[in-house]
């Protein structure tokens, strides 16, 4: 009979999957009754004939191979709910996966740093936990760890549990790896703990080694080197440059000379040798600067608490070079624009500046045109060039789009535009002036009341020098609103007529009055025979005649020593004829008080 219930024990061993627990817990039941069903009867054996034990025997198989049935029916029935479940997580977790592709794309992940070291990144949470707060908590795990000096070391291992695996140091927790991170991470969950384990085993042994004590001697070692390193780097640049300034001196005495520029002395000895002593103290301040900014990092470096700052300290030296460096690089294309615009007005303009050099020298005539014309014009267009050039160029200039360049270029324009009102009004005046053609520099003029010769005209201004020599400087605007008198230009196309008023009693005939003054005329240097001088009668007074000598000159620069010339002549000739240069005037003369003193009272004719 046992060997019955072992049969049936092996079937249903056979039958049953090890999925099924609850099919083989029935199975276990049923034959332990069995066996204790059987501990009964043999009891009773001795008293139950064969034929009524083969009955029973045959009864119990019989029972046994119904149970047997029902307990294949559950079996059915399992496996077929477990197929189901399997099927619905396999839907889900493919669900899971393209949601987690299409997310993997556009989300980075939180790192997990430690020192500065990028260990590996978590995307999913954990139990309310985010992935930022189980990354923080990961590194400050490491950290601690990391920074502890225990002698003992203890390894990284994982330790399993149904639905996670833990990373364990010793008794702490270093992190937990659930199936979320191995669907983002794309690797099994086994295979993937054990990737960060590795990766934080590695890790906490670097920071232990780190941390050590002989660790931070061999540190505090480097630092103090570095220090006396820079020390007798200071000193070393120290004493040669005393060397050089020593041979400056030497060499000033001996064979230094003055820096001379077309006869200017620009610097003496004892300024020069000045100037390069302090060139060379600028250029050591300036080594002993670079030193100290190289040694600096280096010193923070050495230290892992301060190898953070070292970095920022480098990234502030290295940064701000880098950027003008690349500002440099990039700006290259539009400095050759630049050149290109320079070029192509530079020579418009000697194009110009030769066009006007032959229009002023008169070899080439242009109808309309007169040479006079040809400087200020030129000056107008090269003007309007650059400004053309200016406007083209100032987009291309580095810092033209920023509102700090913007906002200065309209504030000096406004300033301009409200400050130089006069200024640009004897501007303008000044071309007009020039297109009017008035005068001409080296043109005897009389603007208001002054007389004196065209020295110099601009834009702005016109000097004049007087027959006293005087330097006389007329804004352009006073002359546009004043009257001009052009006496130079008056003689070059007419002859200019000079002329001078005398009075002559009527006693002298006026035929001899006229003789003498043209005759006077006549003899005086710079006085044209053609046209003949005339003599012009202005008035007849009651006392006198008013007679006016003119005559014609060519050179108007002489006008004052030809009228001095003429006015000797006048008296010269009066005299030789016997003739007063005197008008007649009559007055009377009162003595005494009229009427008491009638007797003192007289008239008296007088001729002077």
């Amino acid at each position: 009979m046992r060997r019955i219930y072992f049969l049936l024990l092996i079937i249903a061993a056979f039958c049953a999957t090890p999925a099924h627990s609850q099919l083989m817990k029935k199975a276990g039941e049923f034959i332990s009754s069995a066996f204790e069903g059987e501990s009964v009867d043999s009891l009773n054996e001795g008293n139950i004939s064969v034929e009524e034990r083969i009955r029973r025997d045959s009864l119990k198989l019989q029972e046994m191979t119904l149970q047997l049935q029902e307990l294949k029916m559950k079996e059915i029935t399992l496996n077929t709910a477990l197929t189901n479940n399997q099927k619905a997580d396999s839907i889900k977790k493919a669900e899971q996966l393209r949601m987690i592709d299409s997310l993997r794309n556009v989300t980075p992940g939180v790192p997990v740093i430690v020192m500065e070291d990028t260990l590996f990144r978590l995307y999913a949470s954990l139990g309310g936990r985010s992935a930022l707060n189980r990354a923080e908590s990961i590194a400050e795990t490491i950290e601690e760890i990391g920074k502890s000096r225990r002698l003992r070391r203890d390894t990284v291992h994982l330790f399993e549990n149904e639905n996670y695996i833990d990373i364990m140091y010793g008794d702490k927790v270093l992190m937990t790896v659930t199936e979320q991170d191995a669907l983002w991470a794309g690797r099994d969950q086994g295979d993937l703990a054990g990737a960060y384990g590795r990766i934080l085993s590695a890790k906490i042994k670097f920071l232990q080694n780190e941390n050590s004590f002989w660790q931070i001697l061999k540190r505090a070692g480097l630092f103090v080197a570095v220090i006396l390193m820079q020390c007798m780097v200071f000193r070393l640049i120290n004493w040669l440059f005393r060397k050089l300034r020593r041979k400056i001196i030497r060499f000033k005495q001996q064979k230094m000379k003055a820096l001379v520029v077309k006869n200017y002395e620009v610097l003496n000895t004892h300024r020069l040798c000045r100037v390069m002593i302090l060139a060379s103290n600028l250029l050591r301040y300036f080594i002993l600067l670079v030193v100290l900014i190289l040694t600096v990092p280096i010193l923070f470096s050495i230290f892992p608490q301060t190898e953070s700052l070292a970095m920022k300290i480098l990234y502030y030296i290295l940064d701000p070079v880098k950027m003008v460096l690349k500002s440099v690089v990039d700006y290259i294309p539009n400095l050759f624009i630049i050149v290109v615009i320079w070029y192509c007005v530079r020579y418009l303009v000697k194009g110009f500046h030769y066009l006007s050099h032959e229009i002023e020298t008169e070899k080439l005539k242009i109808s309309g045109f007169y040479p006079e014309w040809a400087q200020p014009t030129f000056n107008i267009v090269r003007f309007l060039l650059y400004a053309f050039m200016i406007a083209m160029i100032y987009p291309y200039l580095p810092g033209a789009k920023s509102g700090v360049f913007q906002g200065i270029s309209v504030f000096v324009g406004l300033i301009v535009s409200l400050g130089s009102s006069t200024v640009i009004s004897n501007f303008i005046a000044g071309f007009v002036i020039t297109y009017m053609r008035p005068f001409k520099p080296g043109d005897f003029i009389k603007v208001k009341d002054t007389v004196g010769t065209v020295v110099e005209k601009t834009p702005f201004i016109t000097r004049m020098k007087t027959i006293k020599n005087e330097i006389v400087t007329i804004p352009n605007s006073f002359i546009m609103s004043s009257d001009t008198v052009n006496y130079s230009a008056s003689a070059r196309k007419y002859g200019l007529i000079i002329h001078t008023i005398m009075t002559m009693g009527y006693d002298v005939p006026w035929r001899k009055v006229h003789e003498l003054l043209i005759k006077s005329a006549l003899q005086t240097s710079g006085v044209l025979e053609h046209p003949k001088p005339f003599v012009l009668e202005l008035e007849l007074n009651d006392n006198y005649m008013c007679y006016q000598i003119n005559a014609y000159i060519k050179d108007a620069d002489m006008m004052p020593d030809i009228m001095s010339d003429l006015l000797q002549h006048i008296q010269d000739n009066f005299h030789d004829a016997e003739i007063d240069l005197v008008a007649p005037h009559f007055f009377s003369k009162r003595e005494g008080e009229f009427p008491k003193d009638r007797a003192k009272f007289r008239r008296i004719h007088s001729l002077d």
